[in-house]
């Protein structure tokens, strides 16, 4: 949203009281002539809400002009294309093989993500040997701050051992000691998962994968894989550290024709 505002008005020294319902509509005009998708430009605004509610409560603004109420956040939203394999497709993507040794790490956090639940990049990053407690892992989501406790899997026990360091507190080579700020961190991760997710990129096209291979695809399948294993929507959840259980509904991939065949067969 930052960067954004500057492009679209060349500083942030806009008054609050100036950002009323036609300053927005220009705004989501600019937005929508850089072509940026629906769900895009819901997530800018959503933003830029948040940040009108904190200058309201900091009396930087009176709650009169509040501009909100005639423009519509909610609207600006669409479906998502669904992110899931199917389980074979999992199972090529985690046997690939490379002579390119970089090309491991992505399949190795994929792996990591699919077999521990979908836990976030965010949440990988920030794991350290704290967070295993009596074969279990224990941490604290940063988006949501829900507290999850999983069984560790035989392969995400091996991923484990595969990366830990007696040099650094972390138990992936994502974050180190030298990054201590906030914003350190969040620099570090978004520069490290950009890189995973472009050579995941390229092993999903090697593979000819009807959808692009990224990090959020293994959270999505493996809710996708629990669910089609009879797993109920509450339970996965659950495992997820998802706010609601409509939010869990989003990563679901829609059950294929035949599974659909098989339930009206019942009647």
């Amino acid at each position: 949203l930052y960067n954004s505002l500057i492009e679209f008005n060349v500083h942030l020294d806009i008054p609050f009281a100036e950002m009323d319902i036609a300053w927005l509509r220009r705004y989501e005009a600019f937005l929508r002539r850089k072509g940026l998708a629906e769900n895009t430009i819901g997530i800018r605004f959503r933003t830029l809400r948040s940040i009108y509610h904190v200058a309201i409560e900091e009396d930087a603004v009176s709650a009169e002009l509040y501009p909100f109420k005639k423009l519509k956040v909610s609207k600006l939203h669409q479906e998502t294309a669904k992110r899931a394999l199917s389980k074979e497709d999992i199972e090529r993507v985690l046997s690939y093989k490379s002579t390119n040794r970089y090309m491991r790490f992505p399949i190795d956090i994929f792996a990591f993500t699919y077999y521990c639940g979908g836990i976030n990049f965010v949440d990988i990053a920030h794991l350290t040997k704290d967070n295993i407690m009596d074969g279990r892992l224990i941490y604290k989501r940063q988006k949501t701050k829900k507290l999850i406790k999983i069984p560790l899997q035989p392969q995400a026990v091996a991923l484990i051992e595969k990366y830990s360091s007696n040099d650094s507190q972390y138990l992936f080579p994502i974050l180190s000691d030298f990054h201590k700020t906030d914003i350190q961190q969040a620099n570090r991760i978004h520069k490290v998962i950009s890189k995973v997710n472009e050579r995941l990129k390229q092993i999903g096209n090697t593979l000819n994968l009807p959808i692009t291979l990224t990090t959020y695809v293994a959270r999505h399948s493996q809710a996708t894989v629990m669910k089609r294993a009879g797993v109920s929507t509450a339970v996965i959840r659950e495992i997820m550290g998802h706010s609601s259980e409509r939010v869990t509904q989003i990563y679901l991939d829609s059950f294929d024709n035949e599974q659909v065949d098989n339930a009206l067969k019942s009647l």
